[in-house]
């Protein structure tokens, strides 16, 4: 069977080439006479994986020297729990931004540890940042940089210095935009996201942390889940998830050779060009009603001028080898994701389908 042309939202699509090298190291990884998922973590064989990653992650993102990068476990969920855990330190208010399904449902979690100001909320954009109201006394301040489901992306870092609070820390759930452009580390005191949509498989979170918020953490604060201590035990705490980082791992090799994140951004904005161009030209047969500044790269939901025909188009585009285009359950409607790892041509084959399904069906 050949493969599809697969736009899931997450776990979403590999680089071929990796999972070619996955397959052909599967049984024996480079003479071990072991898979990944059967060696020791702590023997020579991983910890030279890991090292490897750590430091192609870094590369790519130009991770300045002051912060820790963290191989954990938990996703973004339980991240939304693990932040405040982390970082209130002494305080009892923590502020965020709210521009979708996962900002509120991070804010909502948070409620469980401290107070959340709602320093802004947008409605198919991102607000302005000279609206933004941030508490006088907040320990932190969280953006979610890219919704999935929604469809809403920052096209700016937040510089907080504009609102008065240059030394409060931004802390950015980027799961789903992590590794697709260039980052500027130095303007967050937390980034984090799940590993299942531009990295590699379910069960890895990456978490990037600035040394001076380490040893914040609650007293009820999980160990395991104490930044410091991962960081102090190398991301060896606990048992890591070794097969995750291995491809993981090759995904950042795979990354340098196509020239790094800069190179990465101009297919990515070429890829979403072209899909947007496509909703846009449909004479409204196609609608994407988000904010054009706040336009998702990586997620571009979009509904039908008749509502009725999405069943059929879902299961024509199926046949078509296109797959995975249902919206969220939340939001309705249609959304492809186009992850690094989708091909120009992916994303021309679905243009394809879409034009020819308008043209039959105007």
């Amino acid at each position: 069977m050949s493969r599809v042309w697969n736009f899931s939202a997450g776990p979403a699509v590999l680089p071929e080439e990796v999972l070619v090298q996955v397959r052909h190291e599967l049984l024996d990884y480079q003479g071990s006479g072991m898979s990944v998922m059967e060696m020791s973590h702590r023997g020579k064989e991983f910890m030279g994986i890991l090292e490897t990653a750590e430091a192609d992650l870094r590369e790519l993102l130009s991770v300045p020297t002051n912060y820790k990068v963290l191989f954990m476990q938990g996703g973004a969920i339980a991240e939304n729990a693990i932040i405040p855990l982390n970082l209130l330190g002494n305080k009892t208010v923590a502020d965020y931004v709210v521009t979708g399904y996962w900002s509120v449902k991070s804010e909502r979690e948070a409620r469980k540890y401290c107070t959340v100001n709602i320093a802004a909320r947008g409605d198919k954009c991102v607000p302005a940042l000279n609206t933004w109201k941030i508490s006088p006394d907040s320990a932190y301040l969280f953006v979610c940089t890219n919704e999935t489901i929604d469809g809403v992306e920052y096209s700016f870092a937040p510089d907080l210095a504009v609102l008065g609070k240059p030394d409060l820390p931004i802390v950015a759930d980027m799961s789903s935009h992590l590794l697709s452009r260039p980052v500027d580390i130095s303007k967050y005191g937390v980034i984090f996201g799940g590993a299942q949509k531009n990295i590699g498989p379910a069960g890895l979170t990456i978490v990037i942390v600035r040394d001076d918020l380490l040893g914040l953490a609650q007293t009820g604060c999980p160990s395991a889940f104490d930044f410091k201590t991962v960081a102090d035990n190398g991301s060896m705490y606990n048992t890591p998830p070794t097969f995750a980082i291995y491809v993981a791992g090759l995904v950042f090799k795979w990354l340098k050779n196509k020239g790094g994140l800069s190179a990465i951004e101009q297919v990515n904005i070429r890829k979403a060009k072209m899909l947007y161009d496509c909703i846009d030209s449909s004479s409204g047969f196609y609608t994407n009603n988000i904010e054009r500044i706040s336009r998702s790269r990586m997620n571009v939901p979009f509904t039908l001028k008749n509502e009725a025909l999405q069943e059929v188009f879902l299961a024509e585009s199926k046949v078509a080898g296109l797959v995975q285009l249902k919206g969220h359950k939340s939001v309705g409607g249609l959304r492809a994701s186009i992850y690094n790892a989708m091909p120009e041509a992916g994303v021309q084959a679905l243009v394809d389908f879409m034009q020819e399904f308008a043209k039959v069906r105007a």
